[in-house]
């Protein structure tokens, strides 16, 4: 096949491409990128990038790989893809075991999807179903947190905030959800009951009508980077199980390590009902998502009217996803990652810190492998990212929020160029 020049490139993407969260009267620069390897992004016009986004959070080796491709390459050379309707495989079987293994005890049973808004989808239908099932009428909507975020699916943006959430233009058609006041503590701030009073009166208030309670663990992602005390999250799971309401963990961002812990549950020392996996499963070679749920919820399931799941996607179970996603994993665990995120930690507070004396700066946080700079005012997105491609780095900013999280393989050098040009462009925006 004929390669396209740069200029065919440009061309077609101008005339027929739409990117995410983007218009196509008046779009955003789009840098074409010619290959990667490492942490480096290599555009067509020769220049290099260091890449701070992990392409959307979920290449965590860095790309291209040696062990990842040979995964990859080795299971296309005995089947790309096969139906999972009635058939299983080893790369599946292994994958599901290897989740079982690592995730918060008492999550049994894996239902893989292929993407992370799809995992949120089946996770609610999984509660929904799970009550129906039981022949307890009433319990279909979900109690949500403020600032979250969880897909851009139908399901999936009506658990998100609905300001914050991106998806205020649909609210009028989305199933209506509940919604408490997001965390009012910081990840280290001393622990106060009142923290927790307008969820408790949320769900003590819509009990009876709640499948579930959804939330991202300690870190909420898209809906604006905030870090919030782990006794939050417990006092949650000790709230559900009160009150008979199922906990779904969103983890699509912050599992397989990124928040210092393997899985950011583990913070609080708490299992959920069902759990949500995503984007760093397979490192970022392949779309795939897990939704794992309980004995509880999959007997209560299966023992219903329906006697099966009601959902079934097409390449669920793919066995080249499943394949990379198993040497993925096998590859964080076989290295020191605690210490690898402690490192970059450390590093992005030190490099971050003389933002916060920056007069357009609000906040400057940190958690495991995650810089945060929350400026005052919103950001013009494609003026600064030119000036970070500019100064070779890519840093994708949204709204108010300038951020990074790296890939685990990034080494100091090139993370404190990446802090640097972070605080040099912050402190020269205007």
């Amino acid at each position: 096949m004929k390669k396209l020049s740069t200029s065919q490139i440009a061309t077609i993407d101008q005339q027929h491409i739409w990117h995410p969260y983007s218009s196509l009267t008046n779009p955003f620069p789009a840098y074409q990128v010619d290959s990667a390897d490492g942490v480096r992004l290599k555009l067509a016009d020769g220049r290099e990038l260091i890449d701070g986004m992990a392409s959307w959070w979920c290449v965590i080796h860095g790309y291209n790989h040696p062990t990842l491709n040979a995964a990859l390459q080795a299971q296309a050379e005995q089947m790309a893809h096969v139906m999972f309707g009635g058939i299983v495989h080893e790369p599946a079987a292994r994958l599901a075991q290897t989740l079982v293994e690592i995730t918060p005890d008492g999550l049994e049973k894996v239902f893989f999807s292929d993407s992370g808004s799809v995992s949120v989808e089946v996770a609610m239908k999984m509660a929904i179903q799970y009550w129906q099932s039981l022949g307890v009428q009433g319990k279909t909507r979900l109690l949500s947190l403020r600032n979250g975020y969880h897909g851009d699916t139908f399901g999936a943006m009506s658990v998100c905030d609905p300001v914050t959430g991106m998806h205020h233009l649909f609210s009028n058609i989305l199933m209506p959800q509940i919604f408490s006041d997001s965390p009012q503590c910081t990840f280290n701030t001393e622990w106060d009951e009142s923290f927790i009073s307008d969820f408790e009166e949320k769900i003590a208030t819509h009990s009876h009508e709640l499948a579930a309670v959804i939330l991202e663990p300690v870190v909420q992602g898209a809906g604006g980077m905030r870090f919030y005390s782990p006794h939050f999250l417990k006092r949650v799971r000790e709230l559900c199980d009160d009150h008979n309401v199922l906990l779904i963990a969103d983890e699509i961002a912050t599992g397989f390590g990124r928040t210092g812990k393997l899985f950011a549950c583990e913070w609080a020392g708490i299992s959920p009902d069902i759990l949500c996996l995503g984007k760093a499963l397979t490192g970022g070679y392949m779309t795939l998502a897990a939704t794992l749920c309980t004995q509880q919820v999959s007997d209560g399931i299966c023992q219903g009217e329906a006697g099966v799941f009601m959902h079934g996607p097409t390449f669920m179970g793919n066995p080249l996803a499943c394949a990379v996603a198993s040497a993925s994993i096998e590859l964080l665990l076989a290295s020191d990652w605690r210490a690898r995120i402690a490192t970059i930690q450390q590093q992005l507070e030190s490099g971050l810190a003389p933002a916060r004396e920056l007069p357009n700066v609000a906040d400057v946080r940190v958690l495991g492998a995650i810089g945060v700079i929350e400026m005052k005012e919103p950001i013009e997105l494609a003026r600064i990212q030119k000036e970070f491609v500019d100064q070779g780095v890519w840093i994708r900013p949204f709204g108010k929020l300038v951020y990074v999280m790296p890939p685990y393989i990034m080494g100091q050098h090139d993370l404190a160029t990446l802090c640097d040009v972070m605080v040099s462009v912050v402190k020269n925006y205007r």
